[in-house]
């Protein structure tokens, strides 16, 4: 499944809408403006609450949680290594494998692998609209973990939005 999404969007106070490639609406994002912490939630576009992407508390330095509607941890997104030519981060999966995320991703042009295989690509090439990328998903893997963790990566990264 392809999806569609929106750079520098991605800020807590705003809203934005995760398309399908059709230009169905398929999430939102929900930036909530009066936490003390860094706080999106990925909703249905129903409105029900899928999933929420949160600053952890200083604990862990450059980490975000994934917690379920009802609190419980999903993933935990982290920085793993800087390099001069790829950045590294690490999904931490509370009941599956964990996701190692690499590529460019100041420029939105990286993968997610369980270790051997790749499970999502995220790629600006799929799309000529400024500031619009594509996250592609394999069968079998849960969207609502990947495009939280892809949430959590860009705020991450992009620090000052």
């Amino acid at each position: 499944m392809h999806y569609r999404m929106r750079q520098r969007l991605v800020s807590i106070g705003d809203d934005y809408w995760i398309e399908t490639d059709r230009g169905e609406r398929a999430y939102k994002v929900d930036g909530k403006a009066l936490r003390l912490r860094k706080t999106l939630i990925l909703e249905d576009p129903d409105g029900r609450e899928l999933a929420k992407v949160q600053e952890r508390v200083a604990r862990v330095k450059d980490s975000m949680e994934v917690e379920d509607a009802d609190g419980h941890r999903m993933a935990l997104v982290k920085k793993a290594l800087i390099s001069p030519l790829r950045d590294r981060w690490v999904v931490k999966i509370g009941d599956g494998p964990d996701l190692d995320i690499q590529g460019n991703i100041l420029d939105h042009e990286y993968t997610f692998t369980d270790g051997r295989t790749a499970v999502a690509t995220v790629s600006k090439k799929w799309f000529r609209v400024a500031d619009t990328y594509g996250v592609e998903i394999a069968p079998g893997q849960d969207p609502v973990v990947v495009l939280a963790a892809t949430v959590a990566v860009d705020m991450m990264a992009q620090p000052g939005r």
